[in-house]
């Protein structure tokens, strides 16, 4: 064996044995410690000072602050804690150390965004979180995904899920199904002509019969929702020059100025009830309808459409 090889021998061996008496000494003074000190201090919460006094080795460190982190989330999720006070500067100590640390941004949301005691119901902790692992990895399609879920299921801001979708699926070998969710956010945010726009992409960006299919549907289904959507106020527009509800489609139709009575996609007429209301005919032709269904209907069971690589 060579000096060289003997030096690198040496020198793994000396890294493997700090790394785990780090572990060790961090476990016992927790030990040691009264469990309220356990539960809300750090012995140094700047990741500056952290980096400086880790010589070098802020791979190691981003390590074992990322284990500390797992370690109390976990001790206080199975305690049923009511908070998690620490977690989010112990996550944020990591990924200052090791902003390449990928799992430390991708569970670390799903850690913070929940409120106790599933987490520690800080989503926007968990999105500035999120926020530095994108600006760190650009070219990584998942911590879009994560971000987006965040806004999606924490703080049901579907205007920004879309957003951060949308951004996602322009990253060099995103997942064809980003776009699917943007599209998706999108039309939970009522902004029509972005999901169109979206589906349209979704429909002519891939090959998968399942996906182009679900498009059709999602396009069919807003295009009735815009639909309705100006029926109803060409009704309401009717309400307030005669004082009255027009009596049938054609009548509304004559007073709009409209070419002829409006149908929909499958070139059905739309049906005006005596109430004033929008109605599509058949509405089990179509999947994904927020408006136009009759009183009282239930829509059947949603066919599945599944990704295939």
């Amino acid at each position: 064996m060579t000096a060289a090889q003997r030096t690198t021998v040496i020198a793994s061996g000396c890294l493997a044995v700090s790394m785990v008496a780090c572990i060790l000494l961090l476990q016992h003074i927790d030990e040691i410690r009264p469990p309220a000190a356990v539960d809300d201090a750090l012995y140094v919460n700047s990741p500056k000072l952290l980096k400086r006094a880790s010589l070098g080795f802020d791979g190691l460190m981003a390590c074992i602050y990322w284990t500390r982190a797992v370690q109390y989330f976990g001790e206080r999720h199975f305690n049923h804690a009511a908070s998690y006070n620490e977690l989010a500067p112990l996550l944020e100590i990591t990924t200052a150390l090791d902003p390449h640390l990928l799992p430390a941004y991708q569970f670390g949301a799903s850690f913070l965004a929940p409120n106790p005691p599933n987490g520690a119901g800080q989503p926007d902790r968990a999105i500035q979180l999120m926020r530095f692992g994108i600006a760190h990895n650009p070219d990584n399609w998942r911590l879009y995904y994560n971000l987006g879920f965040v806004y999606y299921t924490e703080l049901k801001d579907y205007e920004k899920a879309s957003q951060v979708f949308e951004e996602g699926s322009e990253v060099p070998g995103a997942n064809s199904l980003m776009k699917v969710l943007a599209a998706k956010m999108a039309f939970h945010a009522g902004d029509l002509a972005t999901a169109r726009l979206l589906w349209s992409s979704t429909y002519e960006s891939t090959q998968d019969s399942y996906v182009r299919a679900n498009a059709i549907e999602h396009l069919r289904a807003i295009k009735v929702d815009e639909d309705v959507t100006n029926l109803q106020a060409a009704v309401t527009r009717f309400g307030e020059r005669t004082g009255q509800l027009p009596t049938s489609m054609a009548e509304l139709a004559a007073a709009e100025h409209f070419r002829g009575i409006p149908t929909d996609p499958d070139g059905h007429p739309y049906r005006l009830t005596s109430d004033g209301r929008i109605e599509v005919q058949n509405p089990d032709d179509f999947n994904f309808l927020t408006k136009g269904l009759p009183r009282g209907y239930k829509p059947p069971a949603l066919p599945q459409f599944h990704h295939r690589e």
